[in-house]
């Protein structure tokens, strides 16, 4: 589904990737961990077409990103899902607001009726439709980001971080709802977190990174390992 091929990535002089390889399945869930400053963020900006690599490519179903026309570039991210550990709501508008804002920027206002109530049931805060982002817990608020990322049914979902913010409760149940679409609907979720309870819980494959270079790449793999001496 997703190929990394041989991918580096330069700022001037400063090398921030370098030389990587690896593959990610339909339906697969992967980790991408690192202290900070490894390049974990970089990788997610690819992914979505936000940064080209300045050597090799990124391949999604044997399409080349960085050939992708601005048009093929805007049809391909409404492929993708993307939530950050900053919620990035809305804060004039409610929870089913912010939702349906999603559709009726890609000219897709006849969908919202059904749309919009069926992810917040997916995501669990339908009784939460009507509220502002201030009224809203801060696993709330990433639900609700969830689910506008929801919105064009991508067969990615990238989460940067996504429970950088939250306390050890909500991460958790994030974690479920993860998981949750990853079982339900198939979803590739590609994810970079510094939480051990959201990889604990999961169990995902893990690729760890050093300065830029991927240290090992495994199915199978302790938190501990994981998370040695990141900061």
């Amino acid at each position: 589904m997703l190929e990394v091929k041989n991918v580096s990535l330069s700022r001037g002089s400063t090398k921030i990737l370098k030389n990587l390889n690896f593959t990610v399945d339909e339906g697969e869930v992967l980790a991408i961990l690192g202290a900070s400053g490894a390049g974990k963020s970089s990788i997610f900006r690819m992914l979505i077409g936000e940064t080209k690599p300045t050597l090799g490519s990124i391949l999604v179903n044997n399409l080349k990103l960085e050939d992708l026309t601005f048009d093929g570039m805007q049809t391909y991210r409404r492929q993708i899902g993307v939530v950050f550990q900053e919620f990035h709501l809305l804060p004039k508008k409610t929870v089913y607001e912010n939702v349906a804002y999603a559709l009726e920027v890609c000219e897709k206002e006849d969908q919202i009726e059904t749309k919009v109530p069926e992810l917040l049931r997916l995501v669990g805060i339908e009784k939460r439709a009507n509220h502002f982002p201030h009224q809203l817990s801060g696993g709330e608020k990433q639900r609700c980001s969830i689910a506008r990322a929801m919105v064009h049914d991508p067969k990615i979902l990238i989460a940067d971080e996504a429970t950088g913010n939250l306390d050890p409760k909500n991460a958790r149940e994030i974690a479920k709802l993860l998981q949750k679409l990853n079982e339900e609907k198939n979803m590739t979720v590609i994810f970079s977190t510094h939480d051990p309870v959201l990889v604990g819980q999961i169990r995902p494959r893990i690729i760890r990174l050093d300065h830029g270079k991927i240290e090992f790449d495994k199915d199978e793999c302790s938190v501990e390992e994981g998370f040695r001496g990141m900061v």
